[in-house]
């Protein structure tokens, strides 16, 4: 009983807070009833698909980050919106971004960057831009989001980045080996122990994979890729190489189970440890997949595994 009476003491006071949480004074009235996520509306004048795709997505937060109006908020509301109402949106936002052009992506982010510094200026107390920072990196820049692209983070990470060295060490990383960007050469020692460099790999496309041989959700791509016919075919054909580097400093460990590893792959160990220690690569967790073309173009980067596995199917 005491243990339920301190709870609710604290949800009393939790609540008495949030009444000031948006700037409002003591005396504001009672929490209005939740809103929908508002959604754009396509002027008409805009008939093609791709027209419309684009002024969509351009202004899909306009409304919602609307400064005329400030809604409610506290720690389960945003301006209006619920939570979870809000996380489905950016979602939808994320899903929609990849199916614009890069350019219109980035000049969506961009001005997103730019509706939260006007709402966070009109409203000092609101939660809007914290928790729209929060799942925009959640879905872009998470290592686990199954729809991350560090590249479109760097855009947000980037515009808010002075003052904030988390946000600046984020900006920096994801400036490596962007998409459409010429991928850092490297040394490696192959399992042979013969030196080469990720240059020298001569294919179509090069998947190149820093993995671990401990590492499960390694294991679990090596045995996807193994049972897919379309990539064994690209491998034995010989249009693809698959690289994959070991980057720690346990070495032996790595040694004693190369084995392990499919013998038509490319195995090595990265001897100088400059992948790790010089941040040649931005390696925040395993297997990290990069998707190289025949120049060594950067063709996917840091790719989900889901992504990665169906565009190799598609060639």
């Amino acid at each position: 009983m005491k243990k339920n009476i301190i709870i609710h003491l604290l949800l009393a006071i939790v609540l008495m807070l949030s009444l000031f949480s948006c700037g409002r004074k003591a005396s504001a009235p009672p929490r209005p009833s939740l809103r929908a996520f508002p959604r754009v509306e396509v002027p008409s004048m805009y008939e093609s698909e791709s027209d419309r795709m684009n002024y969509f997505v351009q202004r899909y937060w306009d409304r919602f980050t609307d400064t005329s109006e400030v809604f409610f908020c506290d720690s389960t509301t945003v301006n209006g919106v619920s939570l979870d109402g809000l996380e489905e949106a950016m979602g939808m936002y994320v899903t929609l971004l990849e199916k614009t052009s890069g350019d219109v992506a980035e000049q969506s982010l961009s001005r997103l960057c730019d509706r939260l510094l006007a709402f966070e200026k009109k409203d000092t107390a609101s939660n809007v831009m914290e928790e729209v920072l929060r799942l925009t990196e959640k879905y872009l820049y998470d290592p686990q989001s199954p729809v991350r692209d560090e590249d479109k983070f760097e855009v947000v990470a980037s515009r808010f980045s002075e003052g904030n060295p988390r946000y600046s060490f984020i900006a920096r990383m994801s400036s490596l080996n962007r998409v459409g960007t010429p991928a850092t050469d490297f040394e490696f020692t192959d399992t042979k122990g013969r030196l080469r460099t990720l240059y020298s790999i001569k294919a179509d496309y090069t998947l190149l994979i820093f993995g671990n041989p401990d590492c499960t959700a390694c294991k679990n791509l090596t045995v996807a890729m193994s049972g897919d016919p379309r990539i064994n075919s690209l491998i034995s054909s010989g249009r693809l190489k698959v690289v994959d580097i070991y980057i720690d400093r346990e070495v032996d460990l790595w040694k004693s189970k190369v084995d392990e590893y499919p013998s038509e792959w490319i195995n090595g160990y990265d001897h100088k440890f400059k992948i790790r220690e010089d941040l040649i690569y931005h390696v925040r967790a395993i297997p990290s997949m990069y998707l190289l073309d025949k120049s060594k173009i950067v063709l996917m980067k840091d790719a989900p595994e889901n992504k990665l596995l169906q565009y190799l199917s598609s060639l």
